[in-house]
């Protein structure tokens, strides 16, 4: 499965990567595009540098798009025209899109949240429109949408992807190795 993983300025180092090791482990064929080019700050100060930049590759070649969490790389995702298109263009087509804690600020932007049920870090939800109500649950499936709360969640967020866009027994052979 080719899935995209967007890191910009902000992002949450811990998300980013659980997601790119855990969805690796499971063979899953995996490219983290910077917004900017060369190395990026994290959330925390870590230092990350993708496989490339956004701007070398095509996004309608991937099955799959997920999004890490942190604010500062949630804003860069929201102003972002080429995320933007992207997340339309894999809504649209009914790919996979997945985010984990403040990127629900993204879809949201991408017009993506409207009617779903899903999740996101407490106290997001105060920055989406009143007709957005997420739910307190780790997390959550509807349609071609995965949603996770934060950094805390992000293994069980990475192996919902791998059960729903692999299979569970690839999930729990992941999850077996991770020794969770």
């Amino acid at each position: 499965m080719k899935t995209l993983v967007p890191i910009a300025n902000g992002s949450e180092e811990m998300e980013a990567v659980i997601i790119i090791d855990t969805l690796r482990r499971a063979e899953f064929d995996v490219t983290v595009a910077s917004l900017t080019p060369g190395t990026i700050e994290a959330s925390r100060g870590v230092k990350l540098v993708g496989d490339t930049t956004w701007d070398q590759i095509d996004p309608s070649e991937f099955d799959l798009l997920l999004l890490p969490g942190g604010f500062g790389g949630t804003m860069a995702f929201c102003e972002h025209a080429g995320v933007q298109q992207a997340l339309k263009d894999f809504n649209e087509k009914k790919k996979w899109v997945g985010c984990i804690c403040a990127a629900a600020l993204a879809l949201n932007e991408a017009g993506i949240l409207a009617g779903k049920t899903f999740t996101c870090y407490p106290g997001v939800e105060e920055k989406l429109p009143a007709d957005a109500q997420p739910v307190d649950e780790a997390v959550v499936v509807d349609g071609h949408l995965i949603t996770s709360q934060g950094p805390g969640t992000a293994f069980e967020f990475a192996l919902k992807v791998i059960a729903e866009c692999g299979s569970p027994n690839l999930a729990a052979d992941v999850r077996a190795g991770l020794l969770l």
